[in-house]
């Protein structure tokens, strides 16, 4: 671990091997590992982690964008990419970059094999995705025979996988919905099969799926927050280990008297003596207007630091009253603690959104 000097993401690749290797006790040994490296994975440095996780031999990687995965691919990293969210304007790009699109409409269907055909592609490899509850993206069952039809008439692709995504696996509460959902993506499943002359692989778990429901594992599963150490509940998040620490320093430190104001629109008032700590990050980093005055807290020598006032564009401050710090002291802003969820949930948010919402300008230190 670093000691900061400066605002600064820590990536910890052991702790992304330890949460890689606790996810893969969780499924068959013959069940496939997709990593989800999508949003810089989750915020962090997705080069860097992408290539380690082909030293831990994930069998494929998941993006949103093509130009994600366009970035791996220029890197260097060569196991298969799933793009989630092709669009039409970059199928020659996808193409050019062995990418695998998500074909989730009638409409994105045929634009691609419109596509594939003109380069003279031939089984060229696409996974269809399926809705079965969430309502976001995927075909309806519906559409099965003129998906058919198209295939049939094409030999320009070929069906990799079919898939869904759940929609509440972390919360047990809904799980009359998530086997609803299971049994339609089964069904889906089992029309497609007995009429394609080969098999795709079949996948629908998401992290909490894979902890959740095992019995819809199938031919793959898929993980994005749980790679990043965050286990969707407080029993899970026991097995794993946060990647990422954001941390900063203490750049002023104020003796504010009662009556005076801390930051933008005097946003805090002091009705006792305060004494606060200027911190270099705020919403440009992505520690949001949301946070301060009672949201967000960071951790000084171990203790707890309030967030006061509005939230500045480059500035935070925050409460160091009964903590003993000077100027230039390390804060952990968050991650073993706080955690980025307790961080999050301060504010009414959850930790992907955080950890997502991070600056590229923040720099990136990847420990190995």
């Amino acid at each position: 671990m670093l000691k900061a000097q400066e605002t600064l993401l820590e990536i910890d690749l052991n702790a992304l091997e330890h949460n890689v290797t606790y996810l893969k006790s969780r499924i068959h040994s013959s069940t496939k590992f997709m990593a989800v490296v999508k949003s810089y994975a989750y915020g962090n440095a997705a080069v860097d982690i992408a290539k380690h996780l082909e030293t831990l031999n994930a069998d494929y990687f998941a993006v949103a964008y093509t130009y994600e995965g366009e970035q791996l691919r220029t890197s260097g990293v060569t196991t298969p990419i799933l793009v989630l969210h092709p669009q039409a304007v970059s199928f020659n790009t996808l193409i050019e970059n062995c990418l695998e699109p998500n074909l989730y409409s009638l409409k994105v269907l045929k634009e691609f094999v419109a596509t594939a055909e003109v380069l003279n592609q031939k089984e060229y490899p696409v996974h269809l995705k399926f809705n079965t509850g969430l309502n976001r993206l995927g075909f309806s069952e519906a559409e099965i025979p003129e998906i058919l039809s198209i295939l049939k008439h094409t030999e320009a692709i070929k069906v990799t996988s079919l898939f869904s995504h759940m929609g509440a696996s972390e919360d047990l509460n809904e799980k009359a919905f998530t086997i609803q959902q299971i049994e339609t993506f089964k069904r889906i499943s089992d029309l497609l099969l007995n009429q394609l002359p080969y098999k795709p692989m079949l996948h629908m778990c998401n992290t909490s799926g894979i902890l959740n429901y095992p019995e819809a594992h199938f031919d793959m599963v898929r993980s994005g927050i749980g790679m990043y150490g965050f286990g969707n509940s407080e029993i899970e998040n026991t097995h794993f280990k946060p990647i990422t620490t954001l941390k900063t320093v203490i750049s002023q430190i104020h003796h504010i008297p009662i009556g005076e104001s801390v930051g933008y629109n005097r946003g805090y008032i002091s009705d006792s003596p305060l004494t606060t700590a200027t911190l270099p990050l705020g919403h440009a980093d992505g520690i949001g207007r949301e946070y301060g005055n009672g949201k967000g807290f960071v951790a000084i020598n171990g203790q707890k630091a309030p967030i006061v006032g509005n939230t500045c564009m480059d500035m935070i401050m925050v409460d160091i009253t009964n903590i003993d710090c000077q100027e230039g002291d390390e804060v952990i802003v968050f991650g073993d603690y706080p955690t980025a969820e307790e961080f999050a949930a301060t504010a009414n948010t959850i930790s992907y959104e955080l950890l997502t919402g991070l600056s590229q300008r923040i720099k990136r230190v990847v420990l190995k």
